[in-house]
């Protein structure tokens, strides 16, 4: 990331900041004190107010007009020409009645269908509905509970004239109730302690087969209008819509331009801007610019110690996974993006926690629908999809998905060599094969000595990787304490095995003296290069980091074990020979089945991630960086004027860093 300045003319403010916000490559900041000093501030152009009206009015019209398929972008070169072709637009007025008709329309019909459901309930009721408007008395519909209704007509306050008119007989009693205004009260209090729900009856004069034939045919009529309004509306989005939604677009870029004038400076004839902007675009941003300048620019570099924005740029399918890097912290633009190890690293952890084909496969097809876009999630309980909702919006979720597919492959693939499909042994039911079992005496320790060199190599990776980014920063102390790191790492781990397997003697294992010297020297080393007491910390940190792997195998035993509980509770229950065993029996197994399909998903991919946050990240990663936001955005209805000879017919000249 380097910072670039460009003085130019005042007459090619406006083409620069057009190829800027084309590009989408460069984070316009507020011009240094120096500079500003040299220029002062810019007050942007004069048009400015006139661009903001023209926006809000090209704003209500894109939103009145029916959208249609635009064709043919159109192409502004200057600010002037965006205002004069919106002087050309003259459907205002008529789109504003058409609209205002239409809205106060809807709210009739949804008034008049709310009023005739209402009557079809009340159709017992045989007289004017004109009897029923009166200054003396309320008149109600109700509903209430079969076995609720004598507690409710027996607790109406007796000292006011009530009426009740009964319809026809069922589990919920309609009622018409009347009563003065005096009781309205105690009518509240009632109805609410015995859950009776009441609506006030409409102010109509005929009976209620006539009123709602009034209705009906009102409705009609209202919904005959509402189809011209909106025949004509898209009449006039056929004609007019491709040149509102250019101008619309042409017209937020404007704001946007005016929203970055601020930050520049200028004199009477020339301005002034800096940016940031990614290095391998430098060279191609400055030679547009010369050309759409006429070489009249001065595009120069601004040295700066200042710390610049990140942009993370990986590859398509390790970019997945850039949404856990930047959910933990983004990184500083001046330091390693942890992205691809956490790419490769976190699947298999992720995989070799679950080491089970059924649930890997479960959590695949969950991944997959969760990628499609959660088809058919309105059929599930809604207490399930606010829970979800709670944790991850919808975007987050597929993000998630695709980064957990490649452990879920590898769970399957490890699953079957296991041969562990949710905590069963099929393989070898059904072809007599037999896998390694990792919850078996023999394997066990195998499992748990591969977890510790995982972690000794984790470890030493990340004090590797934090020795070459103290190197880049000129630490040189910092550099020392890292490669210490390193040799106690690996010094401690071997002396540590050496100890287990109680070849403590160097004669029978001279490689000890090798793991000593590593210790003797990478103890000193990391106590002058972190300090005594943070050395100290670090030599208590490394062995915890080390042995914090083998929860890898624990998260492994914990889903084998209670699958195995589960299957064995419930195999118990539906095998007793009694109908409600075998009811009980298969509603444990579904239920706990699925509660471990759960455990699955967050136990590896919480742990996983959490040995690469703590354990990984802490020896090298600080985070807390800037995120990189570029000026610009992708034009959609209309075409650049930047002659850069890669521009499409519509959208950006350049994607955005990161942009797919």
């Amino acid at each position: 990331m380097e910072k670039v300045g460009i003085l130019g003319l005042k007459d090619d403010e406006e083409r620069i900041l057009t190829v800027l916000h084309d590009l989408r490559v460069a984070q316009i900041e507020i011009l240094s004190p120096e500079m500003l000093a040299q220029l002062g501030p810019e007050r942007g152009p004069e048009t400015l107010r006139q661009v903001g009206d023209e926006t809000l009015r090209f704003r209500g019209l894109l939103s009145a007009l029916p959208p249609v398929p635009v064709r043919a972008p159109q192409r502004f070169e200057t600010t002037a020409d965006i205002l004069a072709a919106a002087k050309t637009v003259p459907i205002d007025t008529e789109v504003g009645d058409l609209r205002r008709e239409d809205d106060r329309l809807l709210t009739e019909e949804k008034a008049a269908t709310a009023t005739a459901e209402l009557l079809e309930k009340i159709s017992f009721y045989p007289d004017r509905l004109e009897f029923l408007i009166s200054k003396s008395f309320h008149a109600f519909y109700g509903t209430v509970s079969a076995e609720n209704y004598p507690a409710f007509a027996s607790g109406l306050p007796a000292e006011t004239d009530v009426h009740i008119l009964l319809g026809p007989t069922g589990p919920v009693v309609r009622f018409l109730l009347l009563i003065p205004p005096s009781g309205a009260d105690a009518l509240a209090r009632i109805s609410q302690a015995r859950g009776v729900r009441l609506s006030a009856v409409p102010a109509l004069q005929g009976t209620v087969p006539e009123e709602l034939a009034k209705l009906r045919e009102r409705n009609a009529e209202i919904v005959r209008r509402r189809t011209e309004i909106h025949a004509r509306l898209v009449s006039l989005s056929l004609e007019w819509y491709p040149l509102v939604s250019a101008i619309a677009e042409a017209l937020e870029i404007e704001n946007r331009k005016a929203e970055v004038v601020a930050k520049l400076g200028a004199s009477r004839t020339a301005f002034a801007l800096e940016a940031w902007v990614p290095h391998r675009d430098v060279a191609r941003l400055e030679n547009v610019v010369d050309h759409e300048t006429g070489g009249r620019t001065c595009f120069y570099r601004v040295p700066t110690t200042e710390e610049p924005p990140t942009i993370m740029s990986n590859p398509r399918g390790v970019r997945r996974f850039e949404f856990f890097i930047r959910f933990y912290s983004l990184p500083q633009a001046t330091e390693w993006d942890p992205t691809l190890v956490f790419s490769i690293v976190f699947p298999l952890f992720f995989g070799f926690m679950l080491s089970d084909w059924g649930y890997g496969l479960t959590i695949l097809l969950i991944c997959i629908w969760m990628i499609a876009g959660f088809p058919g999630a309105r059929f599930l309980p809604k207490f399930g999809r606010n829970f979800v909702k709670l944790i991850m919006g919808p975007k987050g979720m597929q993000q998630l998905a695709y980064a957990l597919i490649p452990g879920c492959l590898l769970a399957i693939g490890l699953g079957l060599y296991t041969d562990q499909f949710f905590g069963t042994q099929v393989l070898h039911t059904l072809f007599g094969y037999v896998g390694p079992d990792p919850a078996s005496k023999v394997y066990l320790p195998k499992y748990l000595l591969f977890a510790g060199f995982v972690g000794l190599g984790m470890v030493v990776l990340g004090f590797l990787m934090g020795a070459i980014k103290e190197q880049f920063h000129h630490h040189p102390r910092g550099v020392v304490a890292k490669s210490g790191g390193i040799l106690f790492a690996i010094g401690i781990a071997f002396v540590g095995l050496a100890f287990l397997h109680k070849s403590i003697s160097i004669s029978s294992n001279p490689m000890l003296l090798v793991w000593f010297a590593f210790l003797g020297v990478g103890l000193p080393m990391l106590l002058v290069g972190e300090g005594l007491q943070m050395g100290m910390m670090g030599l208590i940190e490394v062995v915890s980091h080390i042995l914090s792997y083998t929860r890898l195998v624990g998260i492994l035993l914990a889903s084998v074990i209670l699958a195995l509980v589960i299957n064995k509770i419930s195999s118990g229950l539906v095998f007793g020979g009694t109908f409600v065993g075998i009811i009980a029996g298969l509603v444990i197994l579904i239920v706990g089945q699925s509660f471990n399909v759960i455990l699955g998903v967050f136990e590896p991919g919480i742990q996983g991630a959490r040995l690469l946050f703590v354990e990984y990240f802490s020896k090298f990663y600080s985070g807390n960086g800037k995120v990189f936001r570029p000026f610009g955005a992708p034009r959609k209805h209309t075409i650049s004027p930047v002659s850069d000879g890669q521009a499409a017919p519509a959208g950006p000249i350049m994607k955005s860093p990161g942009e797919s």
